[in-house]
């Protein structure tokens, strides 16, 4: 499985919050901020930070996506 943050930086832009922003205001690390952009996995501790921040659920900044190219034969 692979993660999808797409979700989050679509909420961020319907709320008018810059990356920059939520990264100040929740003191996330700038690689942690990184690794969102890259897809890459984060501590759900952070996830949950920015959840609250948000008022939002976690499937609402995030998707499990499958990952098809790891089950072929």
């Amino acid at each position: 499985m692979k993660i999808s943050y797409k979700k989050l930086w679509i909420r961020l832009i319907e709320k008018d919050i810059s990356p920059a922003t939520l990264r100040k205001d929740l003191n996330i690390a700038t690689g942690t901020m990184t690794k969102l952009r890259k897809n890459e996995e984060v501590a759900l501790s952070v996830l949950l930070r920015i959840c609250e921040y948000l008022d939002c659920n976690i499937g609402d900044i995030c998707d499990a996506i499958p990952d098809t190219d790891r089950y072929t034969d």
